[in-house]
């Protein structure tokens, strides 16, 4: 009876220990009952039924990422590029992954390489190397509608080189240096225009404000003589009222102011020159006098 008892507790805790599952955070279980799903089990402690229920598959439930393998895709204009990328995906439906697709990595895979070579030969090579975006975004909408079926949600597709052929790079790289050179030569063009624009300014400016300086020293030249002669007839006519009015000595300044004027240019003009005047000073004076005596009796015989 010891022994019954004994076996049926051993037989009882290996029936609970068989029962008893633990789900990990992340991962979902199937469970099938004679080969047939019954239901999902979710992270945390669960119980089922010995030698009826059984795990059916074990699904991450975790974003993963795919690598997809460097392949070769002809483009629109019959250009041959290398490309690769990553997927990322996550199971939204653990039964569907489990039992709607047998290898859901490798479908997943397969799929992304058939739909990238379309996206990608649908597009000329300028096209796919400037428009990786809509690359990206192109193969995700349909990646993501093909493996809907199978409760996996397409999160992120990337592609994450194209390399064309060594020669078409090399013909590029010529092309793109052409294209720089041009620039650099109309960005000249354009530098020297606007240089001999500024240079055209300032010499107009230039000559305008020289046109202005002249404009305004002739002005003041003329201005200058105007009142020189004013003030010569002036003292002209002054002299003349004092002559008139007997005043021997305003015609002694008038006659000796003409006289050092006369001898001053003759004295700065630049070709040879003899003059013949009294050397002292005494002279001069008499000679002055002397012509004041003259006018006087000019003035006398007139009075008379």
């Amino acid at each position: 009876m010891g022994v019954f008892i004994l076996v049926f507790v051993i037989l009882s805790l290996v029936l609970i220990f068989m029962g008893v599952k633990s789900v990990p955070q992340g991962y979902e279980y199937t469970v099938e009952r004679f080969g047939r799903y019954t239901q999902t089990m979710t992270p945390g402690l669960h119980f089922i039924v010995p030698f009826m229920d059984k795990i059916g598959a074990k699904i991450n439930m975790m974003e993963s990422v795919l690598d997809v393998s460097s392949q070769e895709v002809i483009t629109k204009d019959n250009a041959l590029v290398q490309s690769d990328g990553v997927v990322f995906y996550q199971v939204l439906d653990a039964a569907k992954a489990a039992y709607e697709v047998r290898n859901l990595e490798r479908a997943i895979l397969n799929l992304t390489m058939t739909n990238l070579r379309t996206v990608m030969g649908s597009m000329d090579l300028d096209e796919l190397l400037s428009e990786r975006d809509s690359i990206n975004t192109r193969l995700l909408h349909v990646v993501d509608d093909a493996t809907a079926p199978w409760g996996v949600k397409v999160t992120r597709i990337e592609i994450k080189d194209i390399t064309p052929p060594r020669d078409l790079v090399d013909a590029m790289a010529r092309q793109m240096k052409a294209e720089r050179e041009k620039r650099a030569q109309i960005l000249e063009a354009q530098g020297d225009r606007e240089a001999a624009i500024l240079r055209a300014e300032g010499e107009k400016q230039s000559a305008i404000l020289e046109a202005e300086g002249r404009r305004e020293a002739a002005f003041r030249d003329a201005e200058a003589r105007e009142r020189e002669a004013q003030a010569e007839a002036q003292a002209t006519q002054d002299v003349s009222n004092a002559i008139s009015s007997g005043d021997v000595q305003a015609i002694n300044y008038f006659v000796a102011q003409k006289y050092v004027q006369a001898l001053g240019k003759f004295a700065n003009s630049p070709n040879q020159k003899i003059l013949f005047m009294p050397m002292e000073a005494s002279s001069v004076i008499g000679s002055i006098g002397g012509i004041a005596e003259l006018a006087k009796e000019a003035m006398s015989k007139n009075n008379h």
